[in-house]
């Protein structure tokens, strides 16, 4: 099929309530586990690097969409919004990566991007043509004000990654809609196979940055054995988790998916305590309270939204 220029501007189909919550069940799933394999590429990154770790998300990750799929329904529709959106996640994946490398833990990376349903409710409103009236303006505010509280001069997140991060997860949240608009055009196999192709050619452009490489210098061109299971694991969870965000994202909408956002960082907290020790900083956990407070509150404000205009339409 032709190229798409853009997406369409006619509004996304309204899922019923079963398909709703097929739809969130199968997002929180996805971000289970997408935290588990973000904690697994953590593991590797000090023997392999950023750049070589994206390198065999690619390679490895596409090969395992490819055999899920048995190479049906990969074909782009939306060729240039799925490149675009493709690129961007690519980009997001390197600034979290070399944040982990550097020392930043999981649970304050996903403090950070507990902003992204916030972000995803500003975003909603030129892209999905969704109206955000003043409580969930200031809910917003708020919610920010959490995001600057973590950051505080001298707090556990005052560092350069924490705005790295913060622009990664900007980023973040945009994809986060495009996932929701091209499930008008194209499935959710094809938007796993082509987001996980784009990592391979991004990561071997930063390998000409030594800031991507391991502690020790350039990445092994094959790392050893226990190292390469890793990479296979990660990638095999990483393809499994970008099929069900593009299923659960097309079931249910992105006000529904929302609270979702949250998740991770529970899991990230639990994953970091286990494996490294980790423990947040109370001003991490405090400013993420707020985050997640006011964007559970958006949340809200958006059923009643719904429920009034139902109401006025004489919908019960």
């Amino acid at each position: 099929m032709r190229d798409t220029p853009g997406p369409s501007t006619a509004p996304l189909a309204v899922p019923t309530g079963e398909d709703a919550v097929r739809g969130l069940a199968i997002v929180a799933l996805g971000y289970a586990v997408i935290a588990v394999a973000d904690a697994t590429v953590k593991w590797v990154l000090p023997e392999i690097g950023p750049a070589a770790a994206m390198i065999w998300r690619g390679l490895l990750g596409g090969l395992v969409v490819l055999l899920l799929s048995r190479g049906r329904a990969l074909r782009a529709v939306n060729r240039r919004l799925l490149a675009i959106r493709s690129l961007l996640a690519a980009c997001v994946s390197a600034a979290w990566y070399l944040a982990w490398s550097l020392g930043v833990t999981l649970a304050d990376s996903y403090a950070v991007a507990a902003a992204a349903p916030l972000l995803m409710t500003l975003l909603a409103i030129p892209l999905l043509g969704e109206t955000v009236g003043w409580r969930r303006w200031s809910s917003t505010a708020v919610g920010f004000a959490g995001v600057l509280f973590m950051l505080q001069p001298g707090g556990e997140l005052w560092r350069w990654e924490s705005v790295l991060l913060l622009v990664a997860t900007a980023v973040m949240a945009l994809t986060r809609i495009w996932t929701r608009l091209l499930t008008r055009t194209d499935t959710p196999d094809s938007m796993a196979f082509w987001v996980l192709a784009a990592q391979a050619p991004v990561g071997l452009l930063l390998l000409a940055w030594p800031a991507m490489w391991p502690p020790g210098g350039p990445p092994p061109l094959l790392p050893p054995a226990w190292a390469l299971a890793t990479l296979a694991g990660f990638a095999a969870l990483n393809a499994v988790a970008q099929i069900l965000f593009g299923r659960g994202f097309g079931l249910a909408s992105v006000s529904a998916i929302a609270p979702f956002e949250y998740t991770p960082l529970l899991w990230g907290i639990g994953l970091g305590y286990l494996i490294w020790g980790e423990v947040p900083a109370w001003t991490t956990l405090g400013g993420a309270a707020v985050v997640i407070a006011a964007g559970l509150y958006n949340v809200h404000r958006e059923r009643v939204r719904r429920a009034q205009e139902r109401a006025a339409r004489g919908l019960r």
